[in-house]
């Protein structure tokens, strides 16, 4: 019997990938990939998030946040400084070159955004908005 291949998943999947290769080609010459951008935009929302508390909001694991901020920190994007509260943990600060790119960075976000929106009328797009914020609280 011949399956229906009508899944949220699948469509889920092929945004992802349209997403990751166009950020990657925008911000390319920036040395940030489509995988690093993410934490730069929760750090510029703000600033100071130990690495437990990034992985938390943005939904991944530990090993990946460590080795994102890693490169975003070879890179001169971050700069990580032990907790005082916590000496096990680091938080995690911009530096100046992130904060002199953050209205670059966010304008290829937003381009991104406008693209795949492009299709959607207003409501549609709140209510997409909506739906998805609603999928990504499942655990």
């Amino acid at each position: 019997m011949k399956q229906n291949c009508e899944y949220i998943g699948k469509y889920i999947s092929q945004m992802y990938r349209k997403g990751s290769s166009f950020v990657s080609k925008e911000l390319n010459d920036l040395e940030i990939g489509s995988g690093q951008v993410m934490f730069l935009l929760e750090l510029y929302r703000k600033d100071g998030r130990n690495q437990e508390e990034l992985s938390d909001i943005l939904n991944i694991d530990k090993g990946t946040t460590a080795r994102a901020i890693k490169k975003l920190e070879l890179n001169n994007f971050l700069i990580r400084v032990k907790d005082e509260n916590d000496k096990r943990a680091y938080k995690v600060y911009l530096t100046q070159k992130s904060k002199d790119l953050e209205k670059e960075i966010y304008a290829v976000m937003m381009n991104w955004e406008d693209i795949i929106s492009s299709k959607l009328t207003k409501d549609e797009t709140r209510t997409m908005i909506l739906l998805l914020r609603k999928m990504c609280t499942i655990k």
